[in-house]
């Protein structure tokens, strides 16, 4: 493999509160995946997030793993 793995983690749930980041059922919390890289994990985003529009408590998120597990690599 000559690119490097950028892992991201995409999920989301509905929230307390719009203006927040607490969710309001963290056993409803959907975790739509792990992605190689930030472009297929915001595709990914990008598509749950606009199913869900209907709902406006509803969020979803993209998480770097990969600065969890290279805390010292450069931000991508």
């Amino acid at each position: 493999m000559s690119d490097k793995q950028l892992l991201h983690l995409v999920f989301g749930g509905e929230l307390v509160d719009l203006d927040g980041t607490e969710f309001r059922d963290l056993d409803a919390i959907d975790i739509v995946g792990i992605f190689p890289d930030y472009q297929s994990a915001y595709k990914a985003w990008k598509a749950r997030s606009q199913a869900s529009v209907d709902n406006a408590h509803m969020r979803y998120f993209i998480a770097h793993l990969h600065r969890l597990l290279e805390p010292t690599e450069p931000k991508s």
